[in-house]
């Protein structure tokens, strides 16, 4: 959605707009966040970026996502259609996320007509390894916003947690009188993908002036975009895409998975031996019976493959048959705002908001999890290996002539395979969101005073299919046709997708299951809070000042589905339990509620003024502000802010501020219970014992490793165990501290008043920012516990966050004469979230803005947005500290290494080190003219290297978008009438090239995008 009109109107908006802080500040009514003293001109100092109505209005931005993506100084977006779609893990459906200056999701706090606004409830994990929770940014209702302010300054001691990177306002429309309409049509070429979108708004006086009701509605439907639309989305192997690049041999470029329905089986017992063969059977697959190998005819063109591995030429390829890239989405924004005045002094308000929006999406079919086993009985009436004679009595036409099996057959082991016969997986997902508000406002003595209560409330229901593992289980134990067939192999006609021979209707009905997780946060608001620009008068001016207090509860719920949370399990025949849907881990539900008491103070202190005539000192004045909150779950915390803006000359003002900030941790965090998840990691321990036992020559060989030969003990040498998927259990931690930072801002505003009228206003703006965090929110991770396990068994002790078996007679074996105790086989890890890692981040905003209006050939505009990340430095966490200096004086081996991301992140993942965007408009009477263009720098993926190590760039790109408007006279028919016709993306750029095809976080994935709309008046 970086190629959208949006881009024109916002980013002219978020350059221009941020135009003259005065500008922002000199009507008395908006109170610019930044400040909560209403008429003051503290903003001065501080960075605010001012969208407004009329830019709103041209942006033609049909979802608070494309309004907030076109903002150059936002970061990432990892709340998207692209993250993760297959798993209800993630935050699927009509989402966006906010991550101002790129410091991370929960940062940037978002306020609704200067009031907090309700988190989007359903959390997904971060790249440290924990939950976390945005404002969805599609809740905005964008046809209703007067003006979009953002802040990009901390401003925790304003506002409260979560303001750490800024603040974004988004205030509404009101006091409207009439009524428009408008509606657009557009699509991106090449692709199925339409979008209409119907939008209204209006309003009227009520009794005699006193007061007025207003109103908006935006109504949007667009259909799918689907992976067969466009070449790097329509496989999941990339490789032909990086052709000629000297990555194309890269094999994790290939994301065609070798769970298929040409499944992969284990006899459990017996001899089993092929018609012919001179050896046992240990494992096979099923086949073409075209492709050689074959050990056995299945029948229908099928035949049985001995070996452990599916042949690669039936790899899956599920993004070949069409799944979605993003989903149909039908998105419905309606609000109600109102005032009456009770008295001459008292005048009271309210808003009532809704949000509501359906997604459906197709995501690749279910595959099996390789920790379940499932087992496939020797009744099974498709058993190639299956008993002689089933027990109706019957002779078994589907087991093998030849065979060696006993006459009463051999279960048989499920080891992979992929449902391809249940179809792709559909994802509904609904997202609502409710707001109600009532209070009162007037003046007394001199004071502008404000009190309201407010309430509000978002869902989240992502429904999607799935397949119960004992319903399953139960269906391969049937001996009649109405049992489940994983022997039918996939589509002959495409080997890479799809089924042929389907299992019976009765055997997919009978474990087909809906999945369901139901998310819902609450926020719950008082507030009483009072300023005034002139509490006395200072040498320099009047003193303004601004308090207030606030009270607020926040809940939580993360419902999951009854098979998943423990309600419902499958028992294994080993009687290891897990969840009951096929391919999802155990997830406990989850429930939090905090309450939030808060007091802050501001003042905005005149220090010296232009009429004291003071060299180099035109103007002087100074924010103070401090904020104290107290937390039901952690306590107490309290932080400051001050800001500074001094006018060397009319026209040249130096600006600065600084201020701590927090985050507190969200109630996921706090109050999740424990949730598993499976890593590959080396047990380093055992391996150390290997290697003071000889068994193996170094740690280095503990990845692949190979026994020394003529080891005495080899016997006792479990290689399995060295290197494989370990529990991790991860859970919410009750004794987190917020998140701390520190913010630095310094910067410049130049509008020179020397140049010639005729030359248009000019302003120029330059900021420096450094903002410091510490104590963020992260887990230790498994392999680094088994690292620490490993250190501290030198030492004679060990880490009792790695569980582990009781030692066997055979671990004896192995640690006997190490000098190390005897360590038992891993079970699991536990993984607390902590408060670990600190970050500094820093960077330079620049615009340059230049307007000229009024002359005979029309209005015209030219601005330039320009965000420059200097510095993106991520600290190692104590306890990793902690290792790396062990490793430093040897007592780590050099072999190992530390799981985490640290050092210089610039360029990294979603973070290009130069964003910018530039615009121009022309208005002749009737006619509008505009162009805007937009950069995003290039970064690299760690990921992907090729033969000598290099890393793969995913280059820079450059977009284009061009419209054209007309408006008609204000008289007859089509007065008031206006027509636009625009192009996103001119030039039709495909989104830069990455592993993944396109990198979802910082591109969408389409090229050029053809709009039409027409706006009416009345």
């Amino acid at each position: 959605m970086l190629a959208t009109t949006a881009l024109f109107g916002v980013a002219t908006a978020a350059v221009a707009q941020e135009a003259p802080p005065q500008e922002a500040t000199q009507v008395d009514e908006i109170v610019v966040v930044g400040s909560q003293i209403r008429g003051a001109k503290v903003t001065a100092a501080l960075p605010v970026t001012v969208v407004g109505e009329e830019q709103i209005l041209a942006s033609a931005a049909v979802s608070g996502d494309e309004l907030i993506r076109s903002i150059p100084q936002m970061g990432d977006v990892t709340f998207n259609s692209s993250y993760l779609p297959a798993s209800s893990n993630s935050a699927r459906g009509d989402t966006g996320s906010v991550n101002l200056r790129g410091l991370g999701i929960g940062n940037t706090l978002v306020l609704l007509n200067g009031r907090r606004v309700v988190g989007h409830p359903t959390s997904q994990a971060n790249e440290h390894l924990v939950p976390v929770l945005t404002y969805n940014t599609n809740a905005i209702p964008v046809t209703g916003l007067k003006r979009l302010e953002v802040l990009r300054d901390g401003a925790a001691a304003i506002y409260g947690a979560d303001a750490v990177a800024g603040v974004i306002n988004t205030v509404l429309r009101d006091d409207l009188n009439g009524l428009t309409v408008s509606a657009q049509y557009g699509g991106a070429e090449g692709t199925g993908m339409r979008e209409t979108n119907l939008s209204a708004y209006g309003g009227k006086d009520l009794f005699d002036g006193r007061g007025n009701l207003s109103f908006f509605l935006n109504y949007d439907q667009r259909t799918e975009l689907s992976t067969t639309d466009q070449d790097y989305t329509a496989s999941l192997d990339k490789r032909p895409l990086f052709a000629g690049t000297g990555f194309e041999g890269n094999t994790s470029l290939n994301g065609r998975s070798s769970l298929t329905p040409w499944g992969l089986f284990r006899p459990t017992g017996g001899t089993v031996r092929l018609p012919g063969a001179t050896s046992n059977l240990t494992a096979f697959s099923t086949q073409p019976a075209s492709f050689t190998g074959c050990g056995a005819a299945l029948g229908n063109g099928l035949c049985l493959r001995s070996g452990t591995t599916v042949d690669s030429r039936l790899y899956s390829d599920s993004a070949a048959q069409g799944l979605t890239v993003m989903p149909e989405v039908e998105r419905l924004n309606l609000f109600l705002n109102g005032k009456y005045k009770l008295n001459d002094s008292i005048e009271a308000f309210g808003e009532l908001g809704y949000y509501h929006a359906e997604t459906t999406a197709w995501q690749a079919p279910l595959s099996t999890l390789s920790s379940i086993v499932l087992t496939i009985p020797k009744t099974n009436f498709y058993n190639p290996f299956g008993a002689t004679t089933l027990p109706g009595g019957g002779a078994n036409p589907n087991r093998l002539p030849g065979i060696t099996a006993p006459a009463g057959g051999v279960d048989l082991l499920l080891s992979g395979y992929r449902f391809d016969d249940l179809g792709p997986i559909e994802v509904n997902v609904t997202n609502k969101q409710y707001r109600a508000l009532g209070g009162l406002r007037g003046e007394f003595a001199g004071w502008d005073w404000e009190s309201a209560l407010l309430y509000s409330e978002a869902s989240a229901e992502d429904i999607s299919d799935n397949v119960s593992t004992t319903a399953l289980q139960k269906q391969l134990a049937l001996s009649t046709a109405d049992a489940y067939n994983p022997f039918n192999g996939g589509d002959l006609n495409n080997l890479s997708f799809g089924d042929g021979t389907p299992s019976s209707k009765a055997a997919l009905d009978a474990i087909r299951q809906k999945m369901r997780r139901y998310t819902e946060t609450t926020l719950a608001l008082w507030d009483f809070k009072v300023s005034r620009p002139d509490l006395f008068a200072l040498p320099a001016g009047d003193l303004g000042m601004a308090a207030g207090v606030e009270a607020r509860r926040e809940t939580q719920l993360d419902d999951r589905d009854a098979r998943i949370d423990g309600t419902i399990t499958f028992t294994d025949v080993s009687g290891a339990v897990y969840s009951d849907l096929i391919n999802s881990s155990m997830n406990p539900d989850t429930e939090g509620d905090r309450t939030v008491y808060s007091a802050y103070a501001e003042l905005a202190v005149p220090i010296i003024s232009p009429e004291m005539n003071i060299p180099f000192v035109h103007n002087l004045e100074a924010q103070v502000a401090g904020r104290y909150e107290h937390y039901s779950d952690f306590g107490d915390i309290a932080k400051p802010k001050v800001a500074v803006a001094w006018d060397l000359a009319e026209g040249l003002r130096l600006r600065g501020s600084w201020a701590q900030g927090f985050r507190a941790p969200n109630l996921e965090q706090v109050n999740a219970s424990i949730v598993t998840r499976s890593n590959s990691s080396t047990d380093w321990a055992y391996c150390e014992a290997l290697t003071r036992r000889g068994a193996i020559t170094g740690l280095n060989r503990c990845v692949s490793p190979t026994i020394t030969p003529g080891f005495p003990d080899a016997g006792s040498v479990n290689t399995a165990r060295i290197r494989r998927n370990v529990a991790e259990q991860r859970a919410g931690n009750p004794n987190l501290k917020p998140e701390e930072s520190e913010t630095l801002s310094i910067g410049t505003v130049i509008q020179p008043d020397f140049t010639p009228a005729n030359l248009g206003d000019f302003t120029i703006t330059i900021d420096w920012w450094n903002v410091k965090q510490e104590g963020m929110v992260g887990v230790f991770r498994g392999q680094n516990a088994l690292t620490l396990d490993y250190l501290l068994r030198k030492q004679g002790s060990f880490n009792p966050n790695v569980v582990r078996a009781a030692a066997t007679p055979e671990d004896i074996a192995i640690f006997a004469g190490t000098g190390m105790q005897a360590a038992g086989e891993i079970l699991y890890v536990k993984d607390l979230y902590d408060n670990l890692q600190p970050q500094e981040v820093q960077g330079i905003d620049l615009g340059v803005m230049w307007s000229l209006r009024g002359t005979d050939l029309g209005d015209f505009s030219v601005n330039l947005n320009v965000s420059h990340l200097l510095k993106y430095h991520l600290e190692p966490s104590p306890a990793v500290q902690a290792l790396m200096d062990a490793k430093a004086k040897g007592d780590i081996d050099a072999a190992i290494a530390f799981s985490g991301s640290a050092g210089d992140l610039i360029r990294q993942g979603g973070r290009p080190e130069w964003k910018w965007s530039a615009s121009t408009t022309w208005r002749y009477q009737n006619v509008t003219l505009g162009a805007y263009t937009a950069y995003t720098g290039s970064v690299e993926q760690d990921g992907l290297t090729n033969s000598v190590g290099e890393v793969w760039t995913v280059d820079s790109q450059i977009t284009a978008n061009l419209y054209g408007e007309y408006e008609f006279e204000n008289d007859g028919l089509l007065g008031g009438t206006a027509v636009r016709v625009g192009v996103r993306n001119l030039t039709d750029e495909a989104p830069p090239l990455a592993s993944d095809g396109y990198l979802g976080t910082v591109y969408q994935p389409y090229g050029r995008y053809w709009y039409a709309s027409i706006r009416k008046s009345f």
